[in-house]
């Protein structure tokens, strides 16, 4: 277990930190509430509490300056660093920051937003808070992620490159002749600075009676943004150890303090049996455009390939192209004969400029049985049940040879 967790002040603490020591540091100090945070364990043998009182702003400002000052020192060249707040700090915070890290050093302001639920008291419902990435020079290590694309995004937009016009407006990229040009394999949407994780509910299992304590999954996204695996990640204000259970779980070395006894013991409760919590959330994402089959797509299992939404012949786009074309992927319906799937995509595939198409089989049908062939370029394979099923009937499963069609070069 790479993870180290100190009792005392983060200040005096720190300075035993060797200069340019952390890939990361990730802030999470009191939020300058006005209050007592207190909370329970759900068995109630344990709870947990601390402080939140600022005799002013300037109090809380000359508590973090040295601080921060002290960890900007201890973030390597090509580090970075993240400082939690909302928006009773976030002024205060920012302007601290820009003064310490310099303000062409600011990478994102990161919004996280969750659903709570709550009384709003003549007010907005509080539904994020903020996360400022600073890093410490132009060099800064950052691993780009990407996620699905909109269930509003066709096939075209997947599929073609753009460019920019003379006015630096993003067009479609056409060839001599016209014709828009396809785009290699894409990767999927860039990651934005609006992130949404859901607050930990009460039932979850990392959920462990710490007041304001934060979800791994949200740890584990910004470990993984702006670190490598062996990187040290550092959390001055580690409460319950979150961080250094997200550290842990991504292969990275974690250093946390604490000014709380029960904080640092819970926390290293907590790296002796490390907890995380999955989204369904974020698994299943946004549904209010998709149109994909899910039982087309879960046949699909397995193969590195873009979900298609709204479109009628293709279900999925092969993340590797052929011969630089796309691949589209259809999966037969219940109610359509191979040569009628067959043509269903042949005839949705040419129109994306597609050389070479993949059939999934699910079920025979009589028409290639009378000499029909398949459209030029669609490969048919047969699904996983297809072929357990033919094999049952006839007895050895190598009796069975699916229909193939090479496609054309």
């Amino acid at each position: 277990m790479n993870a180290e967790v100190r009792h005392g002040d983060c200040l005096d603490v720190a300075r035993e930190l060797p200069t340019g020591s952390a890939r990361l540091v990730y802030l999470d100090p009191p939020f300058l509430t006005q209050k007592t945070h207190s909370l329970g364990t759900r068995d109630r043998t344990r709870e947990f509490s601390f402080d939140d009182l600022w005799s002013s702003h300037e109090d809380y400002a000359r508590f973090l300056d040295p601080r921060i000052r002290e960890f900007h020192r201890i973030v390597a060249d090509d580090g970075s660093l993240f400082f939690h707040c909302d928006r009773r700090a976030s002024h205060i915070a920012r302007a601290l920051l820009d003064t310490i890290f310099g303000q062409d050093n600011l990478r994102s302001e990161i919004i996280w937003h969750y659903r709570r639920w709550s009384n709003s008291q003549r007010t907005l419902l509080p539904a994020h808070q903020t996360i400022f990435f600073y890093s410490k020079s132009a060099g800064y290590l950052f691993n780009p992620s990407y996620g699905e694309y909109s269930p509003s995004t066709n096939v075209d937009q997947i599929l073609q490159r753009r460019k920019r016009d003379e006015h630096g407006k993003a067009i479609y990229d056409r060839d001599e002749s016209g014709a828009v040009v396809t785009g290699g394999a894409k990767k999927g949407v860039p990651l934005s600075d609006v992130w949404d994780i859901p607050f930990l509910n009460p039932k979850a299992k990392e959920r462990t009676g710490y007041p304001t304590q934060k979800p791994v999954l949200l740890l584990e996204r910004i470990i993984t943004l702006v670190t490598a695996p062996g990187d040290l990640v550092v959390d001055p204000f580690c409460g319950s150890g979150t961080t250094l259970v997200a550290a842990q779980l991504t292969g990275r070395r974690a250093f946390g303090i604490d000014s709380s006894e029960d904080a640092v013991a819970l926390a290293r409760q907590r790296l002796a049996n490390p907890e995380k919590t999955n989204s369904p959330l974020l698994e299943a994402g946004r549904e209010s455009y998709r149109t994909a089959d899910d039982a087309a797509l879960a046949l699909l299992e397995g193969l590195d390939c873009i979900p298609v939404h709204r479109n009628n012949g293709i279900d999925a786009i092969v993340t590797q192209n052929f011969n630089g074309r796309p691949v589209p992927v259809r999966v037969q319906r219940s109610h359509e004969s191979v040569l009628e799937a067959a043509r269903i995509l042949a005839s949705a595939g040419r129109t994306k400029g597609a050389a070479l198409m993949v059939l999934v089989v699910t079920h025979r049908g009589g028409d290639l049985a009378l000499g029909q062939s398949l459209p030029t370029g669609v490969v048919a394979v047969d699904s996983p049940a297809l072929q357990v099923r033919e094999a049952l009937e006839c007895g050895h499963r190598d009796q069975h040879v699916p229909l193939r069609r090479k496609a054309d070069a």
